[in-house]
């Protein structure tokens, strides 16, 4: 009886203390960038090479690097706007949250790049490089897959250089896509 009301008191505890650590803004932070977190922001000033946004009540800077894929002329056009932003640093100790849009613009543009690849069509390649599984192939649309080394001859070969060259042009035909990459 005693020891399930130790147990209880410990389990009731560790609640305690584990709310205790949601309380800390800079904690949720921490575990929004292991997790990789999309977070809604709204720009609310812009500071010499980047813009501010607050998150869980933290000041965060976003370099102006990590707001777009190219190169942005006038911060101000960021003004109250609301863009998606990961945490890429949070350190309390340095008082620094460090924001970027960058990566999940990336990430769409690639999905997006992804959805207009149909399985079963031919397209051209260029041969960007050679493992001893296969071979790496930039598509027209800027995008690499993989041809397996079972699938560059129709007669066994035990590299894939023996029958391609790195810069060497090549049909491909794409025979899967899973989980955002690309069978050749």
């Amino acid at each position: 009886m005693e020891n399930e009301k130790l147990q209880e008191q410990t389990e009731s505890m560790a609640d305690y203390e584990a709310h205790f650590d949601d309380a800390n803004p800079w904690n949720v932070v921490a575990r929004y960038q292991e997790e990789g977190t999309n977070l809604h922001v709204k720009v609310e000033g812009i500071v010499n090479g980047g813009v501010i946004a607050m998150v869980e009540g933290l000041r965060g800077f976003i370099p102006a690097s990590r707001l777009s894929l190219s190169y942005i002329e006038d911060l101000e056009t960021y003004l109250l706007k609301e863009i998606d932003v990961r945490v890429i640093e949070a350190n309390q100790a340095e008082g620094r949250l460090i924001l970027s849009a960058r990566e999940i613009l990336r990430e769409q543009k690639k999905a997006e790049k992804l959805a207009s690849v149909q399985v079963g069509s031919v397209v051209k390649g260029t041969v960007e490089s050679l493992q001893s599984y296969g071979a790496f192939v930039r598509l027209e649309n800027g995008l690499s897959g993989l041809v397996h080394i079972s699938q560059i001859s129709t007669q066994r070969i035990k590299s894939a250089d023996q029958v391609l060259h790195v810069g060497d042009e090549v049909d491909v035909k794409v025979i899967g896509i899973k989980d955002g990459k690309i069978s050749l």
